[in-house]
């Protein structure tokens, strides 16, 4: 039976389909070429399952990272380093002469060396939990050690106005990602081309209940719902090729995500911020060959991203992150256990890139934390602070991330 909730759960609208387009939007169309109408826009990256961030960017000048890795350590460069005698695979990528790529991030190893790529080592949250469930809630909250009902990033957008669009924030998958839950309205989109709500006449139906509801809470999500999915049908008439020869099949789950983010922004329909996931970076057995799999897909999806925007690139900043980072030891089922710290990566034409940040704890017993995961020096909401400033305009940090007080900023942004 059809209700004035099928297609809303709190403040998250999910949208599937179908009309005009809106008078602003097809203004802010015309003046696309013009720089004022280009928006700002922050991408956020979840690795679900966390991600090995030591064999992701490899501390290969750090002997002891050899030592407790003895079978899945990424071989350090071709560079002297005797200490990966006997490995077996392919080098990391030297960036600096301590830290390297793990190979199957070749596709990235050109933004870094155009300076619009950056690391940040060492990160993560202060809690000290090892539950997938609690990690990803609290961070994805932006509130560790205690759940929230919205946000960071939800949080993190300015109040909406008259020209604000409705396809301002952007959820990559079926429902409302944690991180973009809130009173700001969100759109999850999980395959924009198949964008279907039954047929014109259900549609119809829902449309005419949400817009003759009295009730505040359903009313405007409702119209927004209708508003996205008829601009959504408009971009879809148009035929999308990829710029600059930019392949996003090689790239998996976030390949195609990314490519539908890509089209959202060049179609200039309002996008502000966007989030998409990949799942399946809990690798407790044969991690080397499973960890290579989804870092060739994930370095080739965010590579041919920013192939793809050109210089819209200049607009746009993505950061990538996990829950928590893996042991510093193998286990031995030649995989890692759950973890502590880990590594960020930003992306963007504005980022002050080719550079790794933050402070390097070590990986001797001692400088360990619990003598067994690397030690988080970064606070994950130290990243996100500067990229929420610097990219949204946000200057009510302590509404964005409560309880958090901001140091002094790593400068991850040129401006």
């Amino acid at each position: 039976m059809l209700t004035r909730r099928v297609m809303l759960r709190g403040s998250a609208v999910v949208i599937a389909g179908a009309g005009a387009m809106p008078g602003w939007l097809a203004r802010a169309a015309e003046s696309a070429d013009s720089p004022g109408a280009r928006k700002k826009i922050l991408i956020a990256i979840f690795q679900r399952g966390a991600a090995d961030g030591l064999n992701i960017v490899v501390p290969f000048a750090d002997k002891r990272y050899y030592e407790m890795r003895p079978t899945i350590a990424v071989p350090a460069p071709e560079s002297g380093h005797s200490q990966n005698n006997g490995l077996i695979g392919q080098p990391a990528i030297d960036l600096d002469g301590h830290f390297g790529l793990n190979p199957a991030l070749e596709p990235l190893k050109p933004l870094w060396d155009r300076r619009q790529l950056a690391i940040v080592e060492a990160t993560g949250s202060p809690d000290p939990s090892r539950s997938h469930f609690d990690a990803q809630d609290y961070m994805e909250s932006g509130t560790p050690g205690k759940s929230t009902s919205d946000g960071w990033l939800n949080r993190a957008l300015p109040a909406a106005t008259p020209e604000t669009s409705p396809l301002r924030a952007i959820s990559m998958g079926s429902q409302v990602a944690r991180t973009l839950r809130g009173d700001r309205a969100a759109i999850a989109v999980n395959n924009a081309q198949t964008f279907q709500l039954g047929n014109q006449d259900t549609a119809s139906i829902l449309e005419s209940m949400y817009s003759a509801t009295h009730d505040a809470r359903l009313s405007q999500p409702g119209k927004d719902a209708f508003a996205a999915m008829k601009m959504i049908r408009t971009v879809n008439q148009q035929q999308y090729t990829p710029a600059q020869g930019a392949q996003y099949q090689q790239g998996g789950e976030l390949g195609r995500s990314l490519q539908q983010v890509a089209r959202l922004i060049k179609a200039n329909v309002g996008v502000e911020a966007a989030f998409a996931e990949v799942d399946g970076w809990d690798h407790h057995g044969n991690e080397a060959n499973q960890l290579s799999n989804m870092l060739r897909q994930f370095g080739t999806a965010l590579a041919a991203f920013s192939t793809d925007m050109g210089d819209r690139m200049q607009d746009i900043v993505l950061v990538t992150m996990s829950e928590f980072g893996r042991t510093a030891e193998e286990n031995g089922n030649g995989g890692t256990d759950h973890g502590h710290g880990n590594v960020m990566m930003v992306l963007g034409g504005n980022v002050a890139g080719g550079k790794v940040y933050g402070q390097w704890p070590g990986l001797e017993r001692e400088q360990l934390n619990e003598e067994r995961d690397l030690a988080v020096t970064t606070d994950f909401r130290a990243v996100l602070s500067e990229l929420v400033g610097g990219q949204l305009g946000q200057t009510d940090l302590p509404r964005v991330f409560p309880g958090y007080q901001a140091g002094t900023p790593l400068g991850l942004l040129r401006t």
